[in-house]
C-alpha cells in the first residue's frame, strides 16, 4: 500500500511539473509576441520621408508620416551648406497613420540643393532623416513656356513708321531765345513806312490838288488875256488920235 501511494504521487507530481512547464512556455510565448507587437506598432525615424517637387511652378517639400500608432510628431526643415544650417524654413506638427500623414513645406528650392529634416516624436525619435534630402536637377520654373527666340519675332514693315521717331510735322518748332531776339530786334513800324502806304499818300495828294491848280491856271490865262485885250484897245485908242 505504502509504495503504491507513492507511486501514485509521484505521477501526479510529473504531470503538474509538466502543466507548469507548458504554462512557463505560453507566457514567454506571448510576453514575446507582446513585445515584438510593440516594437512594431512604435514610432521610428524610419516611418518619415520626405520629397522635393514641384506645385507649379513653386517648389515644395513634403514629409510624409507612415507611424500606424499615431505618435505626434515635429517636422523641422533646414536649408543645408557645407554640412552647416544656413536657415530654418519651416516646423510642422504631424500625426502619422497607416496610410500616411503628409505635411508641406512652401520652398523655392534650388536645383541640387540640400535640406536637413529632423524628427522629435515624444521620447521615441529625437533624429534627422539620413540621407539629407537633395532637390532634383531641375528647377520648378523651366516648365513654364520659353521666351520666343528672335526668328519667332515678326520683323516690322519698312513702309510703317517707328515709332520711336515722331513725324516731323507733329514736332513743335523751337521757340527764339533772348539773346536772338536782343541780337535782331524788329524795326519799328512808325520810323519805316511802308512803301504802300506812300503811294496811297501820294494818289490822295494828286486827286485832291489838281482841281486847284488848273483853276489857278485858268484864271491867270483869264487875266492875261484880259490884260492883253485892253491893252490892245488902249493902244488903238492912241493910234487914232
Amino acid at each position: 500500500m505504502a509504495i503504491s501511494s507513492a507511486t501514485s504521487e509521484f505521477r501526479a507530481s510529473r504531470r503538474t511539473a509538466r502543466a507548469v512547464r507548458v504554462l512557463g512556455v505560453g507566457a514567454a510565448s506571448a510576453a514575446l509576441a507582446l513585445g515584438a507587437a510593440g516594437t512594431a506598432f512604435s514610432c521610428t525615424i524610419r516611418d518619415f520621408k520626405a520629397e522635393a517637387s514641384c506645385d507649379g511652378a513653386q517648389g515644395v517639400i513634403t514629409v510624409t508620416d507612415t507611424d500606424a500608432s499615431g505618435t505626434p510628431a515635429v517636422i523641422s526643415v533646414f536649408l543645408e551648406n557645407n554640412g552647416a544650417d544656413v536657415k530654418k524654413i519651416g516646423q510642422q506638427k504631424v500625426k502619422g497613420s497607416r496610410e500616411g500623414t503628409t505635411v508641406t513645406f512652401a520652398e523655392d528650392w534650388k536645383p541640387n540643393a540640400t535640406y536637413r529634416i529632423h524628427v522629435k516624436a515624444a521620447n521615441l525619435v529625437n533624429e534627422d532623416i539620413t540621407p539629407n534630402l537633395t532637390t532634383p536637377s531641375q528647377a520648378c520654373s523651366a516648365g513654364q513656356s520659353a521666351s520666343p527666340s528672335p526668328s519667332d519675332t515678326p520683323t516690322p514693315s519698312a513702309s510703317a513708321p517707328s515709332a520711336s521717331a515722331p513725324a516731323a510735322s507733329g514736332s513743335p518748332a523751337p521757340a527764339p531765345s533772348s539773346s536772338d531776339s536782343a541780337e535782331a530786334p524788329a524795326p519799328s513800324a512808325s520810323n519805316a513806312p511802308s512803301a504802300a502806304a506812300g503811294e496811297s499818300n501820294l494818289a490822295e495828294t494828286g486827286s485832291s490838288n489838281t482841281g486847284l491848280i488848273a483853276g489857278i491856271a485858268a484864271a491867270l490865262i483869264a487875266v492875261g488875256g484880259g490884260a492883253v485885250f485892253f491893252g490892245l484897245r488902249r493902244r488903238g485908242a492912241n493910234g487914232g488920235r
